[in-house]
């Protein structure tokens, strides 16, 4: 026999996920005013530059407003630094739209470091997020109008025209999604415009993620359409569209919602793997994927800050996950 269920770990759940996706999403949309440089600003004497700490207290023990030292290299080969407290370098506060930034460009606020072009890691994940987090919602969308309609009509339909859609949406499910989407990209030219590859993604993405959607509608719009309602509203006069849109794809809201918050994570990780065999975005353009491929030959242990777009990668699929466990915890609960 199953224990007595905790009612609040659904809500518990969904408040954490929703609370990290808010985040991510916030610090996207500001990232112009939150990123301390462009995102293509380069930093030559930094390359692979630890992260720059704000300090309130100098070396003397005086207390200042914010302000952080400027990195000496100390060897070149290993690309060691060291903090330079002769002097102290204040911050800026809501200075050339940005909302934090150093006063001497020799010594910039790298929050998260640097890569090994000298560009600031954590302005670079912002921007970064823009575009991963955009291609993500996108291919979502696309792939939901596209099963939603292929799901909508099979189910409808029936007959040869079920049976046809249904065995198109199988071979595309049994490939793995992720090496559908390599051969797909790959048969396209190497170098494309970023907004090009962008609507090009997001199209290969909506294909590889629409099956999922059709599967799943087509057997609630064949479900729904054998109930009193729907016999009710035929016999009224309502027209096969409008019984199809008005009456039963409603019903796959909920399922079309779950499998939506599942293909977004999927497809942050699709962008990412993309981009980290060199088919994605090109240079400067940063996404997270991008970024990682711009590491992928760096001593991870001796720069960890390079592996900050990993690290927002797993948030952001956590919280939706957590989301989602929150909404399925909350179902049962209601049982």
């Amino acid at each position: 026999m199953n224990g007595p269920r905790d009612s609040s770990r659904g809500p518990r759940y969904s408040r954490v996920g929703g609370a990290l996706v808010a985040i991510a999403l916030a610090a996207a949309a500001a990232a112009p005013a939150l990123a301390p440089h462009a995102v293509d600003d380069q930093y030559r004497g930094l390359l692979n530059a630890p992260p720059t700490t704000p300090h309130l207290q100098d070396a003397e023990g005086a207390w200042h407003a914010p302000f952080i030292y400027r990195w000496r290299l100390v060897n070149q080969l290993e690309q060691r630094y060291d903090a330079d407290r002769s002097a102290r370098v204040p911050l800026t506060w809501f200075s050339g739209g940005h909302l934090v930034s150093s006063e001497d460009d020799r010594a910039p606020l790298l929050l998260l470091g640097a890569d090994s072009y000298g560009r600031d890691v954590f302005s670079r994940l912002l921007f970064g997020a823009r575009i991963s987090l955009s291609l993500a919602a996108a291919a979502a969308l696309g792939a939901m109008l596209l099963g939603t309609a292929i799901g909508g009509v099979a189910g409808y339909a029936g007959g040869a025209i079920d049976d046809l859609m249904m065995r198109a949406t199988d071979f595309v499910m049994v490939l793995p999604a992720t090496y559908v989407a390599l051969a797909l990209r790959a048969v396209l030219p190497p170098v494309l415009a970023p907004a090009v590859v962008f609507f090009l993604l997001a199209g290969i993405f909506a294909i590889v993620g629409a099956p999922f959607i059709a599967r799943g509608v087509r057997a609630i719009v064949r479900t729904e359409r054998a109930l009193d309602y729907a016999a009710a509203a035929q016999a009224l006069g309502a027209s096969d569209a409008r019984l199809l849109t008005r009456h039963l794809l409603p019903a796959a809201r909920g399922f079309i919602a779950v499998e939506m918050t599942l293909l977004v994570p999927a497809f942050i990780v699709a962008e990412a793997t993309l981009s980290y065999v060199g088919l994605g975005f090109p240079e400067p353009v940063a996404s997270w994927g991008t970024m990682l491929h711009d590491a992928s030959n760096i001593r991870f242990a001796d720069f960890p800050w390079l592996l900050s777009p990993a690290a927002a990668m797993f948030l952001i699929v956590l919280g939706l996950n957590l989301a989602l466990e929150g909404r399925r915890s909350g179902l049962e609960s209601l049982r």
